[in-house]
Order: structure tokens, then sequence, then C-alpha cells
């Protein structure tokens, strides 16, 4: 069992912080490699060609290893999920009369990408929705997950787990279904990866993405990607030198090369060696490697238990436990209480969480105590009837 580790961040003492899911805190050892790395291009003569291939090699080792993939080959460096999924989109084998699966309301960028589809390609867009019920929420919203994937279905999209309540989808079964019917599985997985364990051997996924600044716990505008089978010879979005064949041969670089690195390494954004951002992430994920995603969950678990039952002894709903995160919590409010008084007192109290919809997201990880559950669970309380 792992215990707080508030000592390993800078986090204020007056705040209480509930929010990873809209941004992690940094580790003070990754804000220390990144002061390191911003003034190591004071002397630019200290970074060496290989040092443009042993960054991004780095990076992808630790990714394979937090996602149990075979090699580091198969991930891909890359800016955001929109950069990712829209490699997805370009090598997506589907046409008019064809269907993609969604979970509804589901974040911005597992949406848009599918969208141009629809209007370039005629591809149908099936949404989703959760069903409107306190009671077995989840459990519903995936049966109709897999009763919506037809014969016509090339792609379901989903995240583990959905952004704005932390409801879990059972991916092994939304996989087994795929295949049933020859659709690939596209993982956003910026609200999962890094808590909540992933294994590509168990789920089978064709591609997953996960943003770098939440439960990576690295810097923005990074993030990293894993890309199987179905995407090994597809085009990318961009044609940048290091995606080539022996672009590390700096000497040789105007014989240029049609073909890519191997792998998923073709899908990687140019500059992907960052020489700031990409050793700051590959440090955050080395930790989480160290911390692992099952004992993240047992904490939050063993965290947050107690106040979930007070908050629905007070008529807080809260999804069953067999379908919900432990890392990414969803409270929706009794009718006798209003979600702006409540976010008043939030603010008041120095509380940070976020609303999503008519969901209150509570978001905690290592960083967190009682005392932070205390707090959130006074304010709740204030709106109960006496």
């Amino acid at each position: 069992m792992l215990n707080n580790q508030k000592d390993l961040f800078n986090l204020p003492d007056d705040i209480t912080y509930l929010n990873c899911s809209y941004m992690s805190p940094m580790l003070k050892s990754v804000a220390e490699v990144g002061i390191r790395a911003l003034y190591g291009k004071e002397d630019p003569t200290s970074v060496k060609p290989e040092d443009f291939f042993k960054n991004t090699s780095a990076l992808r080792a630790e990714f394979a290893k937090l996602i149990n993939a075979k090699s580091g080959n198969d991930c891909a460096i890359v800016p955001s999920v929109s950069y990712a999924l829209a490699n997805v989109a370009k090598n997506l084998k589907a046409g008019q009369g064809d269907n993609i699966v969604i979970a509804d309301e589901q974040f911005p960028s597992n949406v848009y990408a599918w969208k141009e589809l629809e209007r370039e390609k005629g591809i149908e867009l099936k949404y989703v929705s959760a069903p409107n019920a306190k009671e077995g929420r989840g459990k519903l919203w995936n049966e109709r997950i897999l009763e919506n994937i037809d014969s016509n279905t090339k792609m379901v999209a989903t995240g583990h787990v959905h952004w704005a309540d932390g409801t879990k989808f059972n991916l092994s079964a939304i996989r087994e279904r795929a295949d049933e019917v020859g659709a690939i599985l596209v993982i956003d997985g910026t609200q999962s990866i890094g808590a909540l364990p992933f294994d590509v051997q168990k789920f089978r996924p064709d591609a997953v993405v996960a943003s770098g600044y939440k439960w990576l716990m690295g810097p923005y505008s990074s993030g990293v990607a894993y890309f199987g089978e179905y995407f090994r010879d597809g085009r990318p979005i961009e044609n940048n030198w290091m995606n080539r064949l022996n672009s590390e041969d700096f000497r040789n670089l105007i014989n240029y090369q049609d073909e890519y690195q191997p792998g998923a390494i073709r899908y990687e954004v140019g500059e992907s060696a960052n020489f700031i951002l990409t050793p700051m992430l590959t440090r955050a994920i080395q930790k989480i490697n160290e911390w692992k995603p099952e004992n993240i969950q047992a904490y939050c678990k063993n965290l947050t238990a107690p106040f979930l039952s007070e908050l629905q002894n007070i008529g807080i709903t809260v999804e069953d436990e067999a379908y919900r995160a432990e890392h990414l919590l969803g409270l929706r409010l009794p009718e006798h209480m209003v979600m702006e008084e409540v976010k008043k007192r939030f603010d008041a109290e120095r509380i940070f969480v976020s609303i999503r919809g008519n969901s209150i997201r509570v978001s905690p990880h290592l960083y967190n105590g009682e005392a932070d559950l205390r707090r959130l669970t006074e304010c709740f309380k204030v709106s109960t009837p006496a």
C-alpha cells in the first residue's frame, strides 16, 4: 500500500486540490528535469546528434512499460489527443454505409476527428447516450454500446472511463464484440492511463492515446500514443525527417528515404525529441511506473470509500463500484441541493474540483489525504435539510 506522497509536490497548503482530471500538479523531480533542460541550450554543443533519439526512445520505453506494450517501437510521441486521432482518421478503412460507435458526451477531441469523416466520407456516427437512471447506469450504458455495434461498424471510439464522471467502460467486452464484426477499437486514455491499470495485451486496442499533463503527471503539450497492427503500414498526417529510416545518420540525411522507422514511430510529431518536454514526461512516467497504477487505484479507493458512504447517505448519487474508477468520481446532487450554491462553497473553502454537465467531478491522487475529503464532504452537508 502506498503512503501519502504530498511531499513530492509543491502544492500550496491552503488549498484542497481534488482536480487531477483537469491538470496534475508537477512533481518536484519533473520540474527539476525541466529546469535543467531549459538551461541546457545555453551551450548548444552539449546537445549531440544521438540525443535526438535517446530522448524519444526513453519516453517510448517508459510508456510501453506502463501499458504493457511489447516494444517502445509500438508507441509514438504526440503533442495532443487530436494529433494522434487525426492519424487514426486518415488511415481508417471505412466509407459510405459504414458507421463509428462512440460513447456520447466524450471529450471533443474524440469526436471532431470522426465528424470530419462523417462530412468527407458519409460515415455514420452512432452516439450512445448514457441512460437516465440513478441505479445501474454504468451497466446499462455498457450494454447500449454493445447493442449499437453492428455489421457496418468499422470502429468503436471511447475512453476507458468517461471523462466527465468516471463511468468505466468494459473494454474486454467491447473488444470481443468489435472482433465479431471486424471493427477496430480506439481508446482515449487521457483520463485513465497512469492512474488505472491498462494492458494492451488484455484489451488489444488498435490505437490508444493519452495526453501527458493529467494522469501521466507531465507537462502540457506532450503525450504518448500506441498504434497496433492495423496501422503498421499507414500514412502519417505529417512527414518529418526523424520518422524516416536511418535518420540517426546525420551525414546521410540528404539521401532521402521512402521507408519509415519501425512500428508506430511513423506517426510521431516533428521535433519529438523536444529537449524540455520529452525528458519531463519521461521522468513523470518513470515515477508512475514506480508507484504502479493498481496501487494508485487502491490508495484512492481507501481514501474515498468512507466519505462516499456519507455522501450517499445524504442523497448524492455515485456510480456503482463495478462501473466506476476510483481516481475519478462523478457526484450527482439530489434535488434539494443547488449546483451553484455548492460551487460557491467550494470557492470559499478553496476546494478545487470540476463541474462537467450535471456531475461534480472529484479526482484525487496520492497527494490527497483524509482532511481533503473531509472538507469536501462538509461542503455538501451544509445543503442537507435538518
